[in-house]
């Protein structure tokens, strides 16, 4: 947990529309998520990770971390930044998010620093979802088409 938890501002309280959705997908499931933009596209779709595990309107903002992922391409990003938040999840003090705000999205050298907002997952509080076992790579797609302002991913998960 960073110092700056204690300092939250009205800003970080604020919650996003959700731009996403699950797909059916044989044994494990399809995040597809969608944005104004790529950046606003990879938040919602760790989101859309994170809604899979637990009912997202039981998630308090009680604490932020700081997550950052690097790539050789595009895909490997998105790969490596939900591999992070899946990562982020699963050690102590299993910080399950209510918001992803990516302070940092540089597309040429395919690097992402992100806060990342919520409390400890707690069993009684949160309603157990189901485990994300990985991100895979099978099937991935990012639509990044500026000309017609689309910008969405599909990752499929490991369940």
């Amino acid at each position: 947990m960073d110092e700056e938890s204690a300092n939250f501002t009205e800003d970080d309280y604020y919650i996003p529309p959700v731009k996403y959705e699950y797909l059916d997908h044989t044994a494990d499931v399809q995040l597809h998520a969608w944005g104004d933009t790529l950046k606003e596209a990879f938040e919602q779709c760790g989101m859309a990770m994170f809604g899979y595990m637990t009912e997202l309107e039981y998630v308090e903002i009680k604490e932020v971390s700081t997550i950052e992922a690097n790539a050789d391409d595009m895909m490997g990003l998105l790969y490596h930044f939900l591999d992070e938040l899946l990562y982020l999840f699963c050690v102590e003090p299993n910080l399950i998010c209510r918001k992803i705000v990516i302070t940092d999205f540089n597309v040429e050298e395919f690097k992402i620093v992100c806060k990342c907002y919520g409390e400890e997952f707690r069993i009684g509080k949160h309603p157990q979802g189901t485990e994300v076992k990985a991100i895979t790579y099978s099937a991935m797609q990012i639509i990044d088409d500026a000309k017609d302002n689309k910008y969405e991913v599909y990752v499929i998960i490991d369940i």
